[in-house]
């Protein structure tokens, strides 16, 4: 309910001490009360900045629990009755109205007998008309406050799961996915912050959800870690896994056993394989694999034609299958590793791509996430991460908003509308990104505004390819 960046970005500058604020902070990052200049009022009165007050004490009781400002339909709907002369019936067309104003546009239909009807009972016109200029802003798009409330409820509790039950957090939502804003390299990111234990997709192990395991005790309360599950690994079945899970026992003890117990065809352990489900017998993904495509259930061309030539038959030899030697594979690199997790599994919990890069961004002047922290206002930084989301709100008239994580955490980006139609190609299209802007603070929240952009995308793939090959950088300061 508060994972966009806007509600992120609202969060440490509302600062929510009780319920109900809450309720506002659900209410006020909306298109309604954004397009209708209810925000920077609200909390410029929130930090005693501006000063509250009340033309008459009859919008007091109406609006005195969000600070003069309307931030609600039932606010809009009361100061139509009590300052307007609206009547019930009259007020209540009014939120129907706001309802549909951007698919009707009949809420202009009201301006001139609420404007008026305010005059008219000793409210100056300018407060008049800034009071209906709020009220227009909920048609586009503005909450009931038991709607709110709602939401604000499921805010609370999702807040406090997350605080009190990390790993049970984590594992829910890794179990409702795709959702959300966030993907699963990030929920498990965040758990591992938040000293949450994870433990790697295993055959021996896992079922098909994500689970929880007892991992140690603190002050003799034993503490649960996150045991990721089969519905992770990309392609690989439900029933399989049901198959696989039903079949363990006491545990498979080799790759063998696990085909020969569990039904599973060659395309199912391949795939346990790639996404490395084998630790728990010693077994890298390389080793796995080729174990694994051993046992294939399918005949390759050049055997299947020998076996055919040398079947048992009138003068024609016997032919005995040739038994292949025990081969010993060099396990694989750290950088082959990560990347192959991102691409079966969409996490590495081995090591983050920025970290594969670092001595070589280093070179380049780029700076982590993290150091964000640390630099001035106003510093012209280079960083590089991998995207993490891209909106782009109606509210924020061509603004692109960007997240960017690396291997010390995020950096929010803004991206005005003639850079992104400079670099719309890259921007929208790149995986890994650097980025040269400058960052802008306002309190704790830190933004950097994009003035350049590369794509380092395709030296995600070079990695695969080769994980020695050395990263490749635009020369100098620019972009090219």
């Amino acid at each position: 309910m508060v994972e966009s960046r806007a509600q992120m970005s609202m969060l440490p500058r509302l600062k929510p001490r009780k319920f109900y604020d809450l309720v506002i902070e659900v209410a006020i990052v909306r298109p309604g009360p954004i397009q209708g200049d209810m925000v920077h009022p609200y909390l410029r009165r929130r930090d005693g900045i501006e000063t509250v007050d009340y033309p008459k004490e009859e919008l007091r009781r109406v609006l005195e629990k969000t600070n003069g400002v309307p931030l609600f339909q039932e606010q809009a709907m009361k100061i139509a009755i009590v300052a307007a002369g609206f009547t019930p019936s009259e007020a209540d067309q009014l939120r129907r109205a706001m309802a549909t104003f951007r698919k009707m546009g009949t809420i202009g239909n009201f301006q001139v007998k609420m404007v008026e009807g305010m005059v008219e009972r000793g409210y100056e016109r300018d407060f008049a008309e800034r009071c209906f200029k709020q009220i227009e802003g909920f048609g586009d798009y503005g909450f009931p406050e038991s709607h709110a409330a709602s939401f604000a409820l499921l805010v609370y509790a999702s807040a406090w799961l997350k605080q009190a039950y990390p790993a049970v957090f984590a594992a829910a939502l890794l179990n409702c996915q795709p959702m959300g804003f966030y993907a699963p390299a990030q929920i498990i990111r965040d758990a591992r912050d938040h000293h949450v234990q994870v433990f790697a997709i295993d055959i021996n192990y896992s079922l098909w959800d994500n689970t929880l395991e007892e991992a140690h005790t603190v002050a003799g309360i034993p503490k649960k870690a996150l045991r990721l599950g089969f519905r992770q690994i990309k392609g690989f079945k439900e029933i399989h896994a049901e198959a696989l899970v039903s079949h363990r026992g006491k545990g498979y003890l080799s790759v063998r056993d696990l085909w020969r117990r569990s039904g599973l065809d060659a395309a199912a352990l391949e795939r346990l394989a790639e996404a490395d489900a084998f630790r728990s017998l010693g077994l890298n993904r390389r080793a796995a694999l080729w174990e694994a495509r051993a046992l294939s259930n399918y005949e390759l061309p050049l055997f299947a034609h020998a076996e055919d030539k040398f079947r048992p038959g009138a003068n024609r030899p016997t032919f005995t299958p040739f038994k292949e030697p025990q081969v010993i594979l060099p396990p694989p690199k750290l950088a082959e590793d990560v990347m192959l997790d991102y691409e079966r599994t969409r996490f590495s919990l081995k090591a983050h791509p920025l970290e594969l890069f670092r001595n070589d961004l280093t070179k380049a002047e780029m700076i982590t996430a993290k150091r964000l922290n640390y630099t001035a206002n106003g510093t012209t930084i280079r960083l590089a991460g991998l995207v993490l989301n891209r909106q782009r709100p109606g509210t924020a008239k061509g603004v692109l908003f960007m997240t960017l994580e690396d291997e010390t955490g995020w950096a929010n980006l803004v991206v005005w509308s003639k850079i992104f139609e400079k670099y719309r190609r890259i921007i929208l299209g790149s995986r890994l990104l650097a980025i040269e802007g400058e960052v802008q603070k306002e309190g704790i929240v830190i933004h950097v505004v994009v003035k350049k952009a590369f794509d380092m995308g395709p030296d995600l793939s070079s990695l695969l390819e080769n994980p020695d090959a050395p990263l490749v950088l635009p020369e100098g300061r620019d972009f090219r």
